[in-house]
């Protein structure tokens, strides 16, 4: 019987530095997919919206969408909210799950305590869900390598769990599960904005309000979680 992999596409949310009050958060997403569910005619139907849209050959990065900035600075809005829409909604068609670590950084006096915890938080969920990895016969691991810090703790971990694995480094424009994991790691640091009543401006502005964001995009998005 043909060997049954599963991908693991993984992005993060800040960075392993000391605590900020405006970067309070460490996040790392995980977007899971069964490799024998073909994704190519939504991946086809995102590249062909894209293309519409002019964006060909682009990758999304949701954070700075949202907050217009880096490529999207002379972007306005209608434009913005129909890129965003795009992945979101390719999100939502797709038969994945994910799974995400949020790590709050007061907590971790230095890098040591941080790397501790999100280690720690990571095993945990492998061993919550262990029977749906242990559905799989290889795992294979996509990340950009964007943090050493955390390409050394996944690789450690992932290698002291399971003998089957194999990493690969990833272009984001090449994936769009990657930018399906970095889209994650932004609803899920907006959710705990949101449940502090930090949403900035340009955040209230892009989603109308806190509530039309929990009704209207995260509360879909969490019925893929695992």
């Amino acid at each position: 019987m043909k060997e049954k992999i599963l991908s693991i596409f993984i992005d993060e949310s800040g960075d392993f530095g000391p605590y900020d009050s405006h970067s309070p958060f460490y996040l790392v997403s995980m977007v899971l997919h069964n490799q024998r569910v073909d994704i190519t005619k939504n991946v086809d139907e995102l590249e062909n919206h894209m293309r519409n849209l002019g964006y060909k050959q682009h990758a999304i990065h949701t954070g700075p969408l949202i907050r217009r900035e880096s490529v999207y600075t002379n972007d306005d809005i209608d434009e913005r909210r129909r890129l965003f829409h795009a992945l979101f909604h390719f999100t939502r068609r797709l038969d994945i799950r994910y799974v995400c670590v949020k790590i709050k950084k007061r907590e971790c006096p230095d890098v040591v305590a941080l790397t501790s915890k999100v280690s720690g938080a990571i095993t945990d969920i492998f061993r919550i869900y262990q029977e749906f990895w242990e559905q799989f016969d290889h795992i294979i691991v996509y990340y950009d390598n964007g943090q050493v810090e955390l390409t050394k703790l996944l690789t450690s971990v992932f290698h002291t769990l399971y003998v089957q694995v194999e990493f690969r480094k990833v272009k984001p424009v090449n994936y769009k599960l990657f930018q399906v994991a970095d889209l994650i790691c932004t609803m899920e640091l907006l959710i705990e904005k949101a449940d502090s009543n930090a949403f900035s401006r340009s955040e209230k502005t892009f989603f109308g309000s806190v509530r039309d964001f929990r009704k209207n995009y995260f509360k879909p998005l969490m019925k893929k979680y695992l």
